[in-house]
């Protein structure tokens, strides 16, 4: 009869672990690698265009059997940087870019992302297998956006490449919007690319 328990209790503890393990592994919790991801930007005007890129953080993306369910990234906006300006006149895109006319930095230091809802693409196109929607921040401002996206989770490294159009004016970035400004007209909308990379911790 002792016997007969102690093989009970091992089957037990055993089923025990195995179920655990396996809710580890189907409910998980990822943060951003930070060095290896980024958000890029081009604004453009009629005649020419700028390009450059913000840093992002986040540390709490939920997954669940192997889909991304949720999770809030935040884009601190002094991180701007530009690629296509010669150095010395950068500063000048950047003050212009931080003050009231733009992001308004000293009142809204940061913009948000937080995801609502991932569904994959029934016919994959161009590489983007998921649509994904979320609330996102500026300004003060929230607006729900949904875009394509190429979504790969391999082990404890998940990978996301986006690119998408948004429209600035929504959030209230209405500076120069006019198209009757000609040539210093800036169009609403600037391309975003995601390229994010985050471990389940």
């Amino acid at each position: 009869m002792k016997k007969v328990l102690l093989v009970a209790c091992v089957l037990f503890s055993g089923l025990c672990l195995t179920s655990c393990e396996d809710e580890e592994l189907s409910k998980s919790t990822y943060a951003l690698q930070e060095s290896a991801s980024v958000v890029k930007w081009k604004g453009y005007s009629p005649v020419l265009y700028h390009d450059g890129s913000f840093q992002i953080q986040s540390q709490d993306i939920k997954v669940v059997d192997g889909r991304i369910t949720s999770g809030t990234f935040t884009i601190p906006i002094a991180t701007i940087e530009n690629f296509d300006l010669p150095d010395e006149v950068k500063p000048m895109l950047f003050e212009h870019l931080k003050s009231p006319d733009f992001f308004n930095l000293a009142l809204h230091p940061t913009a948000s992302f937080r995801i609502t809802k991932v569904q994959p693409i029934a016919t994959v196109a161009e590489g983007d297998n998921y649509i994904v929607t979320g609330d996102f921040t500026m300004l003060g401002q929230t607006h729900p956006i949904s875009f394509p996206a190429n979504i790969n989770l391999q082990g404890s490294k998940l990978e996301l490449e986006a690119s998408f159009k948004l429209d600035r004016t929504r959030w209230g970035m209405t500076y120069a919007a006019d198209p009757e400004l000609g040539e210093h007209h800036i169009l609403p909308e600037v391309d975003i690319q995601f390229d994010l990379t985050v471990n389940r911790k």
